[in-house]
C-alpha cells in the first residue's frame, strides 16, 4: 500500500511589527544624513514661512486692535464736502450744535480753521510755512479724541483768550521747538508754547498744527467760528446710526456736501491690504513648500537606485511589496514631519523676536500650529508615493543582479 506524501505545509507570509517598520523607516535618513537634512530643509523653509507671515500679521492685528480699545472706534468726523467744481463747501455755524443734539452722540468737539500762519521767528521768510496750520480747537479736544501731551498744558478758560499755542509733534519738529516756554511767531504775534501734542492716530492732522483757543483766533486770526472739522464720540452700537444722518443733520440744505468718515475704518483698510500682502507671501511660502516636496521625491529616487541591492535581498528573503513601499514611504514621511516641527520652531522664533523689537504683542493663530507639520507630512507623502510605488515594483532577481 503506497503512502501519500503529506501536503506541503502552508508558507508562512512574513510580518513586520510596527517597531521594526519603524527601524527601517530611518535607515535612509540615518546613512544619507546631508542629502536627508538638506530636502527636509526644503519643507523647513517653507514652514517656517508661513508661521512667520501668519505670525507677524497677528500680532500687528492684536497691536493695532489694542490700540484701538484704548483710543476708541466709536469715533466719527464731519467735514466740509466738496461741490459739484470740486471746491469745499463750509458746514453751517449751527453745524456742531445740531450734531451734538443726535441721541446716541455722546461728547461733540471741533477745530476751526484761520488764516494765520506759524514761524519759528519773525525774520522767517513768509514762503517757509513748513505745511503747518494754525487751528481754533475747543478746550475738550484733547478728551474727545483721547489723546495726550509729550510735555507742557493744554489750553484752559484762560489761556484760550491769549495768545497761548499748542503744537502736534510734528510741527514743534519743523519749528524747532523742544520744550514748552518757547515762543513762536503767529499770526503777526508772538506766541507762547503751553504744550506738546503727542502722536494720535485717529486725528494724524493736529501733528502738524498750531492750536490755539476758539476765542483767540476769532477775535485775532481770522476764524469765522465755523467749525473745520467736528469729532464725535458715539455709541458703540449707535455708530452705523450716526453715520447715516450726519450729513444731513450737519447740513440739512445740502447733506451731499458734507463729508463723514469714521478714522477706525481707515485702519481697518489698512489691515486688509497687509491681508493682501499676507496672501502674496503665503503664495511664496506654497511655492517653498512645492519646492521641499520635490526635494523629499529626488531623495527618495536616488535612494532607490542606490539601495536596489538591498531591496532585491528583502525581496528574495520573504519582504512582501507593500513592506518596501511602506518602507520608502515612512522615509519620506519622517523627513517631511522633521522638517516641519523645525520649520514650525523657526517661524515661531521670527514671530517672537520680531514682535519683541516692535513691542507688539506676540501672537501666532493656533491654527497654524497644527496645519504647519499636517502640510509637511502631507506633501512629504505625496512625494514619496512615486518612489516608494517604483522600490515595491523592483524585481528581487534583477535588483540582485545590479548590486
Amino acid at each position: 500500500m503506497t503512502v501519500a506524501p503529506p501536503p506541503p505545509a502552508p508558507s508562512r507570509r512574513t510580518r513586520l511589527r510596527p517597531v521594526d517598520l519603524l527601524r527601517l523607516g530611518l535607515l535612509g535618513p540615518r546613512t544619507r544624513r546631508t542629502r536627508s537634512a538638506l530636502s527636509a530643509l526644503g519643507i523647513c523653509l517653507g514652514i517656517a514661512a508661513v508661521i512667520a507671515v501668519t505670525g507677524i500679521s497677528s500680532s500687528n492685528q492684536a497691536h493695532l486692535l489694542a490700540r484701538l480699545d484704548r483710543l476708541g472706534s466709536n469715533l466719527i468726523t464731519v467735514s466740509p464736502g466738496k461741490d459739484i467744481d470740486q471746491r469745499l463747501v463750509p458746514l453751517p455755524a449751527t453745524a456742531e450744535r445740531m450734531l451734538a443734539n443726535i441721541a446716541p452722540v455722546e461728547r461733540v468737539t471741533a477745530t476751526g480753521a484761520t488764516k494765520a500762519e506759524v514761524y519759528r521767528n519773525a525774520l522767517v521768510p513768509r514762503e517757509q510755512t513748513g505745511s503747518i496750520s494754525v487751528l481754533a480747537a475747543r478746550l475738550n479736544l484733547l478728551d474727545v479724541l483721547h489723546a495726550s501731551l509729550l510735555s507742557g498744558t493744554w489750553l484752559d478758560p484762560a489761556s484760550e483768550n491769549l495768545p497761548v499755542t499748542v503744537l502736534g509733534d510734528q510741527a514743534a519738529e519743523r519749528l524747532g521747538v523742544t520744550a514748552p516756554g518757547e515762543r513762536v511767531w503767529l499770526g503777526e504775534q508772538s506766541y507762547e508754547v503751553a504744550g506738546i501734542v503727542a502722536a494720535n492716530e485717529l486725528a494724524p492732522e493736529l501733528r502738524t498744527a498750531a492750536l490755539v483757543g476758539w476765542p483767540q483766533a476769532s477775535a485775532h486770526l481770522g476764524a469765522d467760528g465755523t467749525a473745520a472739522t467736528v469729532y464725535l464720540r458715539s455709541h458703540p452700537e449707535r455708530v452705523p446710526d450716526v453715520q447715516a444722518v450726519a450729513a444731513a443733520t450737519a447740513n440739512p440744505a445740502a447733506p451731499g456736501k458734507v463729508a463723514v468718515s469714521r478714522p477706525s475704518d481707515l485702519l481697518t483698510a489698512r489691515g486688509e491690504a497687509k491681508g493682501a500682502l499676507t496672501g502674496l507671501v503665503l503664495a511664496l511660502a506654497a511655492v517653498a513648500l512645492l519646492v521641499g516636496g520635490v526635494g523629499i521625491a529626488n531623495t527618495m529616487v536616488v535612494g532607490v537606485m542606490e539601495r536596489r541591492g538591498e531591496i532585491g535581498l528583502r525581496r528574495a528573503l520573504g519582504a512582501r511589496s507593500g513592506q518596501i513601499a511602506a518602507q520608502f514611504l515612512l522615509e519620506a514621511v519622517l523627513m517631511g514631519f522633521v522638517g516641519g516641527l523645525a520649520g514650525l520652531a523657526a517661524g515661531a522664533l521670527t514671530v517672537y523676536a520680531y514682535a519683541l523689537a516692535q513691542g507688539w504683542p506676540a501672537s501666532i493663530p493656533a491654527y497654524t500650529l497644527v496645519a504647519g507639520p499636517v502640510v509637511s507630512v502631507l506633501v512629504a507623502a505625496l512625494a514619496g508615493i512615486h518612489p516608494a510605488t517604483r522600490a515595491a515594483r523592483a524585481s528581487p532577481t534583477e535588483a540582485l543582479r545590479s548590486a
